[in-house]
């Protein structure tokens, strides 16, 4: 079973959707017991940073996650993946899960080309920088959906992929041993996205 994490910023029911469409049993949650007993976690996330680590904060769910991650396969996507990261500079300084070493940083303070629109939001090519069993059945350059206005940085130890935005390489998606991220939404990335997550199920 996955359980979906429910902490009041998700997009859970494409997720939930996604999954049952793939045959895969899911279960939104925030009863840590259930966290506990699920083979897998998905920790999903819309909206702005701050918010989102005070929301999972209030439900006592950072000390579970990081505990489960240690001996399962977690997924962290959007602003979930940004969740992952040690620290993110989005209005303010704030501290993450700390399960994968980088920081999350504004996107159009980077970009080279001011009339770039930010949010980063549609369809972009993934390039695949480093094989994983997360990509099984993912091919090379396939097309994901993004909505985001900060990316990771500080962590090609971790990247598995990438995406170009202007003179930006955006950090796609990572992995630090049992914990992967994704910035894309897999949910809403069409055939290649449920693939993805079929993978991610596998693992």
């Amino acid at each position: 079973m996955i359980a979906i994490v429910d902490y009041g910023v998700g997009n859970l029911f494409s997720l939930s959707s996604s999954l049952r469409t793939l045959g895969v049993e899911a279960e939104v949650t925030r009863d840590p017991g259930r966290l506990r007993a699920a083979g897998r976690i998905i920790l999903p996330g819309v909206g702005a940073f701050g918010d989102a680590a005070k929301k999972l904060a209030e439900a006592g769910l950072p000390p579970v996650i990081q505990a489960e991650a240690a001996r399962k396969p977690l997924l962290g996507i959007c602003l979930g993946m940004q969740l992952l990261f040690d620290k993110s500079f989005e209005y303010g300084e704030h501290p993450g899960l700390g399960l994968v070493p980088g920081q999350v940083v504004s996107l159009r303070e980077d970009l080279a080309d001011r009339s770039l629109k930010v949010p980063h939001m549609g369809w972009n090519s993934l390039d695949v920088v480093r094989n994983d069993p997360l990509f099984k059945y993912f091919r090379d350059g396939e097309y994901v959906y993004y909505v985001h206005s900060f990316y990771a940085k500080d962590c090609d130890v971790s990247t598995l992929g990438t995406s170009r935005y202007g003179n930006v390489s955006v950090t796609g998606a990572v992995r630090s041993g049992n914990v992967w991220g994704t910035q894309f939404h897999p949910e809403k990335s069409g055939d290649a996205g449920l693939r993805l997550l079929r993978a991610f199920a596998e693992l």
